[in-house]
């Protein structure tokens, strides 16, 4: 076992992670685990996908989130039962639902509607025998009437029509049939939410794309094609009925699962600019900030936001890919996340902590650092091995840890 190498530099600890030796299991972290005994760079026989996406984490998928294992040994590390912690960039909620795990307090903030949404249908605390009805009901009224009733238009079978040329070009008819109609119904519903996340993962998998390329398609697919995911010939999708159906039933069982093991927590979740949200109080932050110039939060769900008439504030997304990463870029990101942890670090109590998972490859977290009047705890790098999808590529991930001194001033 190759023991991790512990560099010192004035009040900055900087501990590097070697390849080697046995990766943390969660579940034995305590306030009093020195971070240099942590080994976080997990392979797949370490941590294989099931548990990544345990439960309500794979309600969905979403780009660019930290895995749940890495959440709860900080949230183990730095907090206690009943505390509340922040997460001003919450993205699809991750955070939140391992501090409710642990029954600690949680807010989350973000600019995306998609990702509010997303995190209320997660964190939601239902009804199971209502929610688990409701889902089969709404699947069994939107796709009954489709399959008896083929020869009739949607209007004549009392759905909406309503389309917009996105959803047209990248549905094949049969499938925005079927998608449309379950939209339809879903106002009849108490648990919308839940829904609506179940019509949006179905959406993303019924698009006419390629089965190996979900995250990243360039154009619709409209004809067959090499797999490489399947290494056979495949066809475009021309339905969503089969999704709607699989995610249904997996939905329900992820509920299930869930609310066997979170406990009594509040869950507070706001649809806010981070730079400007006034936060409760609270005893510290853990969170991963979107990367400079790598992914458009937005644009990674536009099927869901045309699909179900969301609200677009893409301008508002700090460090978006489309504005790439010039210096212009990084210095505008640079402002933006800073501006939002001196906003956040006014409702963190003295000596609380924040926890900040970032690849900083343009090494601009120092001066963040700087700039916020934190103390810089540690610095605890991460080997990350991409393991599903086509993306092979590995990469370091840092891990910020601050402290909010005594006499800290914005």
């Amino acid at each position: 076992m190759i023991a991790p190498t512990l560099l010192t530099n004035e009040e900055k600890r900087v501990v590097f992670y070697a390849n080697g030796g046995e990766p943390t299991n969660p579940s034995t972290v305590t306030p009093e685990t020195p971070l240099s005994d942590l080994n976080l760079n997990w392979r797949e026989r370490d941590l294989p996908e099931r548990e990544r996406t345990k439960h309500v984490h794979r309600l969905h998928p979403y780009l660019g989130k930290f895995i749940p294992q890495l959440v709860e040994i900080f949230l183990r590390k730095y907090f206690l039962p009943g505390q509340t912690v922040i997460d001003p960039f919450a993205g699809s909620g991750t955070m939140l639902v391992q501090a409710s795990e642990l029954g600690i307090n949680s807010v989350g903030c973000d600019i995306s509607e998609f990702n509010v949404l997303l995190m209320r249908a997660k964190t939601k605390k239902y009804d199971l025998e209502e929610v688990e009805y409701e889902i089969l009901d709404i699947l069994d009224k939107s796709i009954k009437p489709l399959t008896a009733s083929k020869q009739l238009s949607l209007w004549e079978r009392g759905f909406s029509t309503y389309a917009c040329s996105y959803l047209e070009k990248w549905f094949a008819p049969r499938t925005l049939e079927e998608l449309l109609a379950y939209r339809d119904l879903i106002a009849n519903y108490k648990n919308q939410e839940i829904l609506k996340v179940i019509l949006s993962r179905s959406a993303r998998s019924a698009r006419l794309t390629t089965h190996f390329d979900l995250d990243f398609p360039k154009a619709p697919q409209t004809k067959p094609y090499w797999c490489y995911k399947h290494s056979r010939t495949c066809f475009p999708t021309t339905e969503a009925s089969k999704f709607l159906k699989r995610y249904s039933i997996d939905t329900i069982r992820r509920l299930k699962d869930y609310s066997r093991c979170r406990k009594d927590s509040d869950v507070k979740i706001l649809h806010d600019d981070s730079r400007y949200v006034e936060f409760p109080l609270a005893d510290g932050v853990i969170t991963s900030p979107p990367y400079v110039g790598l992914i458009d939060y937005h644009e990674q769900h536009r099927y869901a936001y045309e699909l179900l008439g969301l609200e677009d504030r893409r301008t508002f997304e700090i460090g978006a890919a489309e504005n790439g990463s010039s210096q212009r870029a990084k210095t505008e990101y640079q402002e933006a996340i800073t501006t939002v942890f001196q906003n956040v670090l006014k409702s963190i109590k003295p000596n609380g902590y924040l926890i900040i998972v970032a690849g900083d490859k343009h090494n601009l977290y120092e001066n963040i650092a700087e700039m916020c009047n934190v103390k810089t705890e540690a610095i605890l790098n991460r080997h990350v091995n991409r393991r599903t999808g086509r993306r092979s590529s590995e990469f370091f991930e840092s891990i910020f840890i601050w402290e909010k001194p005594l006499d800290w001033e914005a």
